[in-house]
């Protein structure tokens, strides 16, 4: 379905991509960790097209899109969500739903797809998308606004920055049931344990190259071993 052709990126003369080679299939639960700096995000905004690289070229569903805008791959069906969701004044939650569907829906359906992500419906629906909102409120709508847009690829860039504990404990809950949320594959960039742990496949970045693809046990203990190491020997 998604497939990663020997991509590279540099910035500033620094490599932060170095010949990325990946394949994901249908319906899986792909989580991306590793260490700050490692070209998590950037691969993650480079497989959407808000970057674009230097060499390589991007396969998704038999189709080269790597010279495509990010408004051209989203209505292939691919969506993202990024590390601190927009906030839109004047804009309610009801309106993001029916903007994100790219159909008309009424209430109850909005209202449904709000409950799916954890959210008091009657309570959200009619709220405008600005600062009073928390940020745990902001994840879940953007969710939810996933959810309405049934993307066949949902890339999520580190979703638990900027949000407190009971809002990431809720948020897991979420992560949980993606599967039964979203119909399609899940990317998600994320250093959490608890939500590594639920990913069919793990792949583990370092320094712009993929070190080692495995489950969440083997990819943590082969990283917890490395910076023990490298306690060590300092």
């Amino acid at each position: 379905m998604l497939e990663i052709k020997d991509i590279c990126f540099e910035r500033d003369n620094k490599k932060i991509l170095d010949h990325i080679n990946m394949k994901f299939d249908l319906n899986k639960f792909i989580a991306i960790t590793g260490p700050n700096g490692s070209g998590k995000s950037t691969l993650a905004k480079i497989i959407m097209g808000i970057e674009k690289p230097d060499s390589g070229n991007i396969i998704f569903n038999e189709q080269d899109i790597t010279n495509l805008k990010s408004d051209e791959r989203a209505r292939l069906g691919i969506g993202f969500a990024f590390q601190q969701p927009v906030k839109f004044k004047g804009i309610t939650v009801y309106d993001l739903l029916k903007i994100a569907s790219k159909k008309e829906i009424n209430k109850v359906e909005a209202c449904k797809i709000l409950s799916k992500v954890g959210l008091c419906a009657k309570e959200y629906v009619d709220r405008e998308v600005n600062s009073s909102l928390s940020g745990g409120e902001l994840k879940r709508i953007e969710i939810a606004t996933v959810v309405a847009r049934e993307s066949t690829l949902t890339i999520f860039d580190e979703p638990e920055a900027g949000i407190d504990l009971w809002s990431f404990n809720n948020l897991i809950e979420v992560f949980e049931n993606m599967r039964n949320l979203i119909k399609g594959t899940t990317l998600i960039i994320s250093h959490q344990e608890r939500i590594l742990n639920i990913a069919d496949e793990v792949i583990l970045m370092r320094n712009g190259k993929i070190e080692k693809t495995g489950n969440s046990s083997d990819i943590l203990k082969e990283d917890l071993c490395k910076n023990s190491c490298c306690k060590l020997n300092k």
